[in-house]
């Protein structure tokens, strides 16, 4: 079994094969993360029937893709079954005839697909489990999903019979930076980690992304693979990207629009007059299952009230998307994107996401990560009385300190300037006035290749993390 990272995900699936009772896993996850491959590689001799819904197929579609799955029924025409009822009670039957105590994976793959409307397909899925499966110890059965709040909302905060009945779940992230490190060295695939880190910034840690990438090629070289060419292998994903995943899509795709114009985020408000969408039902429907696919972030100031909450387009291939290859944004190359404006605008935010999205290694290497700490973005708008503020990332600890981060995407080590060091300082003074803190602040630099120490840059500074740290 060949498997970059995972290892806690691959620790659980172990955990199920060798339980005493049966189990019933849910793992989602955004598209392309990996999900089929990881449940086919872990249960690779133990699956006993496997089957993945179809994209916006009828019930009949999906009934008789199931049944042809089914090998008691799939060359007897008159079996056929009519109801999802039905299609579970041949599956039991086929359970049944197979021997041994080992354990037995039935895999329902793309689930939400299934269930069509009117269907009945989740009550027949409750009987199976509450009625068959939960009373043997052999089986574990395992829903798969890309559409996360379709598990969520009908699985998990279920109020029939499939209440509590899920004994696991398993959100399937992307790739850490060290993960797509480990998996890049798999495929001989050898770059420095400011080269690592760039590929990140474009496409994630998302394995579909990455496994087209050729050994022996430089990051252009590679971006131009993916993008630019003429025969580019991720130049149609957008289009299937959200359509694939979403019921109304195109709600979905007005609001990381909005946010891709915004690299700081936007609050609800905004977003409302930004995209034109009621306040409502509709519109706490979208951004939840954005937050849930992990396309956009919700960061709250512990105090403030949620309603103030920011959201930031963090998924790495759709803000490249709208930054490079949207109508009439598309350069010729990777080189020539280089070059622009927007480039240094998207390479900024890009980085700076990177780093909150391994806060946890941050903290590692500030040696604080066994604190209490807090998280978040922090912007003041200024007015005739008070200068304005924006801290990249606060970290707000329970030891009385508190680290406000600089995040620097330079191609070498970052000059300060006595210029820059007195806008630190009155931004850290703006921040303390501003929030009444009477914590310790220490600045933290957070970049590539750390800072020039010169007199400024100790005077400024009082620690720093550099890239490489966010691959341990």
């Amino acid at each position: 079994m060949k498997i970059a990272g995972r290892k806690k995900e691959l620790a659980l699936l172990a955990e199920l094969s060798d339980a005493k009772n049966s189990s019933f896993l849910a793992i989602y996850g955004r598209r392309r993360v990996g999900k089929t491959y990881l449940i086919r590689q872990a249960y690779a001799k133990q699956i006993v029937f496997e089957c993945s819904g179809w994209h916006e197929q009828s019930f009949e579609q999906q009934l008789e893709n199931f049944a042809a799955s089914l090998p008691n029924v799939a060359a007897i025409e008159t079996a056929r079954p009519k109801t999802w009822l039905q299609a579970f009670a041949e599956l039991k039957k086929y359970i049944q005839t197979l021997r041994g105590k080992k354990k037995k994976v039935i895999f329902l793959d793309e689930i939400a697909w299934f269930d069509t409307p009117r269907s009945g397909f989740l009550a027949a899925l409750d009987q199976f489990w509450n009625q068959f499966c939960s009373k043997r110890t052999d089986i574990v059965l395992v829903i798969c999903g890309s559409a996360a709040s379709w598990i969520l909302n009908k699985i998990s905060k279920n109020r029939g019979g499939l209440h509590n009945r899920i004994t696991h779940y398993i959100q399937l992230q992307p790739f850490t930076l060290s993960e797509t490190h480990e998996y890049l060295q798999m495929h001989g695939v050898r770059l420095t980690s400011k080269d690592v880190a760039l590929l990140y910034m474009c496409i994630g840690g998302v394995p579909f992304y990455l496994k087209d990438l050729r050994k022996g090629r430089s990051v252009a070289q590679l971006l131009n693979d993916l993008f630019f060419d003429e025969h580019a292998s991720l130049k149609l994903e957008f289009s299937n990207l959200y359509t694939s995943l979403f019921k109304n899509s195109h709600l979905h795709e007005k609001v990381v629009s909005a946010l891709a114009k915004k690299n700081k985020g936007l609050l609800r408000s905004e977003i409302i007059d930004a995209t034109g969408l009621p306040s409502g039902g509709w519109l706490s429907l979208v951004l939840h299952e954005l937050v849930a696919c992990g396309f956009i972030q919700q960061m709250t100031d512990f105090r403030k009230e949620k309603e103030d909450s920011i959201y930031r387009l963090v998924d790495e291939y759709t803000l490249f998307y709208y930054k490079f290859l949207a109508r009439g944004r598309r350069p010729a190359n990777w080189m020539q994107a280089t070059s622009r404006q927007s480039f240094k605008i998207w390479s900024g935010y890009a980085f700076e996401n990177l780093c909150i999205k391994h806060i946890f290694q941050v903290k590692k290497a500030l040696g604080i990560s066994g604190i209490i700490s807090r998280d978040y973005a922090w912007a003041l708008k200024g007015n005739d009385s008070q200068s304005g503020a924006q801290i990249d990332l606060v970290i707000d600890r329970d030891d009385n300190c508190v680290n406000l981060l600089e995040i620097k995407f330079y191609d070498a080590p970052f000059l300060v300037t006595k210029q820059y060091t007195e806008q630190l300082r009155q931004k850290a003074e703006v921040f303390r006035k501003s929030t009444g803190t009477r914590k310790n602040i220490f600045i933290t630099l957070l970049s590539l290749y750390g800072g020039v120490k010169n007199e400024y840059f100790l005077n400024s500074f009082t620690n720093e993390v550099l890239v490489d740290e966010l691959f341990k």
